[in-house]
């Protein structure tokens, strides 16, 4: 029920007056029903006010309780809602609406001057320090509309209507009037200037905030701690930014932590992301970008799903024209302590980089591998990282450390190790590694690829392991599609082979954690230039169907890549390919984890024992180790892979079972 409010009393004006407080027009001022002149004191009113009623009591830290009212301040233009306590303001609060049971205490000043859009609008120049890939921040922006406004500047109409469409967002939050939502707590905190605040955040010891948006939720709460300064900014729910963190044209995503005096410029920080001790500038760092080290320097450059070591460091200028280049990090990636990339470079999903590079590769072809420096060169190991246990700990990490709690998540998530972006880039790494091993006629020691160098052992297991990843995925998608049900013959078979939508076949991209087939996003690009798509909602609804279908979509990829290798359609597959299909699956998914549990055991080997035992002999390193790491026969991972070879053997063998009855 909307407050109703009445003019103050000559009784009222009087009790104010004789409590300190002043007003060059009392009759610009009106009040709740039960608005009690009691619960003011010390107070300088102008503009137009409203105010609420305060009957309650506020339990402040430490279990202090004061009554709700106002107390030692100055209000220009406020509306004030019920159940508020505002005290020791040593400038001003102006121009605000104050909902319900807000605390605001022991703050400089508070204001709105002028029409503001609250951040909304800012164009945060991302990837390239140089400009050209701007993208104009708003309340509701995800991932994926942030990567196409970045990234497809090949797509200029989309661009322009997706700008065009913020512009009108923006139009529509401007105001004159900055709000702080029902339930706020802003204390001990400096200057906050054209800033709208929202409901259940809490905001203590901040330095100063101007130009921005935090979108708190009921459900997941922002908190911005001492020493915060931030300009031109988005924060997202459930976020939490402290410790004399500086960001500046920036948009913080949904349950990104930013502490211990990180720095950020002209970046984009989306779910989960993780900033410490470091420095940002110009990034895109989609979902699960984490840099915990204070010499780590990101810059100029896309990532997601990415571990930055300490003293990671890029450069994006050649001292030509300026710091115009940019970089590219697939998804799953990490840099070892003190690499080094000189842009432009891509690195392809899930691959390790080590050592110091200048040479400007692209390895998005060859993922999973280790990229490591010997002598100034380049070394790549093709398909590496498929046997590393710390990339299976990675993919089944992500989901469990999704700190987002609102029910309204911005971001669309896929967290497949194994999907169509990444299988079909192993395959045309297959093909690559087959070509230079046959383009070179005699058996070489080394090979060149992207100015990188591949020994004769690496090309060769690099084809092993490859085809190994893609047995594992077709396996787990044919195991998936045919689970649970007796055929009685391949007829039925093939019907279920059949994929349920067209759509998937062809090329499949990742935009910024969201995997889709790129032919359904070009779908969505026409629909926007022919004025299907009008609005930033319409498009976020496409991200979330896209979503929803994945698995419909991923099959139809599947079932196609399949269709190709055995060279046969699907209404010539009978059981007998499904078997030696699963057969094939059996093998790669146990050679893949008896990798693994070799992986494991080097963490219990002797050198890693080394510093155990202090003071004591080898047996007490043993003893000391094992009590504090535990022994690798009864390690959780390492029975883990082993229960979870007997699991998939059974699973493939009873599929074969099912198919060796078909007639």
């Amino acid at each position: 029920m909307a407050q109703k409010y009445r003019f103050l009393t000559k009784e009222e004006v009087n009790q104010l007056k004789s409590q300190s407080c002043f007003s060059s027009n009392w009759d610009t001022i009106q009040v709740a029903e039960k608005f009690n002149a009691k619960t003011v004191y010390s107070t300088n009113f102008s503009g137009n006010i409203k105010l609420g009623k305060f009957d309650k009591k506020i339990t402040f830290f430490g279990g202090v309780k004061k009554p709700s009212g106002i107390y030692d301040a100055t209000l220009h233009n406020c509306i004030i809602g019920n159940n508020v306590y505002i005290g020791k303001i040593k400038n001003h609060i102006a121009n605000y609406i104050i909902e319900d049971d807000v605390v605001i205490e022991n703050v400089d000043m508070i204001a709105v001057e002028g029409e503001s859009s609250f951040g909304n609008g800012v164009r945060v120049e991302a990837i390239n320090e140089g400009g050209g890939r701007e993208i104009p921040i708003y309340d509701y922006l995800s991932a994926h509309t942030a990567y196409i406004l970045a990234l497809y500047r090949h797509k200029p109409k989309v661009i322009k209507a997706l700008e065009e469409m913020i512009t009108d967002f923006t139009k529509s939050v401007s105001s004159s009037m900055g709000t702080i939502a029902k339930g706020v707590k802003v204390i001990n905190c400096g200057t906050v200037k054209n800033v709208k605040i929202g409901i259940s955040s809490t905001i203590e010891g901040i330095f100063r905030l101007s130009n921005g948006t935090i979108n708190s939720s009921s459900e997941d709460p922002v908190y911005l701690g001492p020493g915060v300064i931030a300009e031109d900014f988005i924060i997202c729910s459930g976020s939490k930014i402290s410790d004399a963190t500086l960001i500046s044209h920036c948009f913080i995503g949904q349950g990104c932590e930013l502490s211990k005096h990180y720095s950020a410029v002209n970046s984009l920080f989306f779910a989960n992301c993780q900033g410490f001790h470091g420095e940002a500038c110009a990034i895109f760092a989609g979902p699960y970008t984490v840099t915990h080290h204070k010499s780590t320097l990101l810059i100029a450059g896309l990532f997601s799903f990415f571990n930055a070591g300490s003293g990671s460091n890029q450069s994006n200028h050649m001292y030509k024209l300026g710091p115009v280049h940019q970089g590219i990090v697939e998804r799953g990636s990490k840099t070892a302590s003190d690499s080094y990339l000189l842009w432009p470079a891509k690195v392809g999903a899930f691959s390790l980089v080590m050592g110091r590079h200048y040479k400007n590769s692209d390895s998005s072809n060859l993922p999973f591998s280790y990229i490591i420096e010997k002598d100034n060169d380049s070394f790549l190991i093709p398909g590496m990282n498929l046997q590393s246990i710390g990339t299976v700990r990675d993919a089944q990490k992500w989901p469990k450390r999704d700190n987002r709690k609102d029910p309204n998540k911005l971001d669309y998530i896929n967290f497949n190790l194994l999907s169509p972006f990444t299988i079909q880039k192993i395959i045309n790494g297959n093909e690559i590694l087959n070509k230079l091993k046959i383009s070179s006629g005699e058996p070489s020691d080394h090979y060149f690829y992207q100015r990188c160098k591949i020994l004769n052992p690496s090309l060769n297991k690099g084809i092993r392991l490859y085809e190994i990843g893609i047995n594992k995925f077709l396996g787990n998608a044919i195991i998936k599609r045919l689970e649970k049900t007796n055929f009685k013959n391949k007829k039925e078979i093939q019907n279920r082979l059949n994929p349920d939508t067209p759509i998937g076949k062809g090329k499949w991209v990742d935009l910024a954690g969201l995997i889709a087939p790129e032919e359904i996003i070009n779908k969505m690009f026409s629909d926007i230039e022919n004025k299907k798509i009008t609005t930033l909602e319409e498009i976020e609804n496409q991200f979330k169907m896209i979503y929803e279908n994945y698995y419909s979509y991923e099959w139809t990829w599947a079932i196609n890549i399949f269709q190709q290798r055995i060279n046969k359609k699907i209404n010539e597959i009978n059981s007998q390919d499904i078997i030696e299909q699963v057969e094939k699956w059996i093998s790669s998914v146990t050679d893949l984890d008896n990798m693994l549990y070799q992986d494991v055991k080097k963490e219990f080997s002797h050198n890693i024992k080394t510093g155990f035992g202090m003071d004591g002999e080898e047996i007490d390193k043993q003893i000391d180790f094992e009590n504090v790491r535990g022994d690798f026969e009864n390690n959780s991972t390492a029975l883990e892979i082993k229960d979870h070879i007997i699991k998939k053997t059974n699973i493939g063998n009873e599929l074969i079972e099912r198919m060796k009855k078909v007639i």
